[in-house]
């Protein structure tokens, strides 16, 4: 399978059965995979907007993840045995932000809320968190396809950053 420039391949649309997804970022591109939820869409928002702009995406079976991830020379993340991953208590969009020195304040802020709706035990991590959830879930139950969901979800995450960028804002002027 090819990699493409718009960031997805093309693939048959919805989850294929007898197997979970996960995501492998690979080198200069991250590939993306499928069973899409509030830190698998975040994440590659993320790498788009502030790590890399060329970032293409790719489905592979979760069992799959670690072998292509060393095939191709990929770093791999939000998968079990995973170099970017869910660690000392943080989720992956926490990591990769820790891991690339992102320290702009609204993206911290945006980072609670992905927690929130991402980590089981923290869903009132901010009162943002559950409505996250609620609208990754949507998305997922809509059976769109994994491509398809992805595309139609990061514009939620532009609206969602640019709300904490307002909140931090709002926030600097009544100090």
């Amino acid at each position: 399978m090819g990699l493409v420039r718009t960031g997805f391949i093309p693939i048959p649309p919805g989850p294929k059965p007898g197997f979970d997804h996960a995501d492998v970022l690979c080198g200069g591109r991250r590939m993306y995979v499928a069973h899409t939820g509030a830190d698998r869409i975040a994440c590659p928002w993320l790498i788009k907007n502030f790590i890399d702009s060329e970032a293409e995406f790719l489905y592979v079976p979760a069992d799959q993840v670690l072998d292509v991830a060393e095939r191709e020379g990929a770093h791999s993340y939000d998968a079990p045995g995973a170099e970017y991953t869910h660690r000392d208590g943080l989720c992956s969009f926490e990591v990769l932000l820790e891991e690339y020195r992102l320290d702009d304040p609204a993206l911290q802020l945006l980072a609670r809320i992905v927690h929130g709706a991402d980590v089981a035990d923290d869903r009132d991590a901010t009162p943002q968190s559950r409505g996250l959830l609620a609208v990754a879930e949507g998305f997922h139950l809509l059976n769109l396809g994994d491509h398809r969901q992805l595309e139609l979800s990061l514009p939620v995450y532009d609206a969602l950053y640019a709300w904490c960028k307002n909140e931090v804002g709002s926030a600097g002027e009544s100090n």
